[in-house]
């Protein structure tokens, strides 16, 4: 079995993600996966207003992270340092963003804040104990 996310950008620029299993969601246009998050309430994580808990500011994107009960903060003033949150606080900033730059942006901040909160990432291909 094998997935990848696909991403639904907003107009606004919040988005969401789903897991596209074995290509299951491939014939859907981001139209109807749009509509399909409309009808599941499934709103981006980054839709209300959260305060950093490092400087007390709004955060310009906050998710859960794929560990379980981590939550990861984009906050501009503390992250805008990093490489990958830098260029994820760009595209969010940006109206003129693109929705196809979106997932690689995402996932290099995802692991980028991953790897400061002192966890690794291993690609199933790497695990030993990962089945095929």
């Amino acid at each position: 079995m094998s997935f990848e996310w696909r991403y639904v950008v907003r107009p606004d620029g919040s988005f969401w993600r789903t897991r596209n299993i074995d290509g299951s969601l491939d014939a859907m246009s981001d139209e109807q996966l749009q509509r399909m998050g409309s009808v599941l309430n499934r709103r981006g994580e980054d839709d209300e207003r959260v305060s950093c808990s490092r400087c007390g500011r709004e955060v310009v994107l906050h998710w859960k992270a794929p560990a379980p009960g981590v939550v990861m903060e984009l906050c501009e003033d503390c992250d805008g340092g990093r490489p990958a949150a830098a260029d994820l606080i760009r595209w969010k900033r940006d109206p003129a963003r693109r929705a196809g730059d979106l997932p690689l942006l995402f996932e290099m901040w995802e692991t980028e804040t991953m790897e400061a909160m002192g966890y690794v990432f291993h690609p199933a291909g790497d695990d030993p104990r990962a089945q095929d």
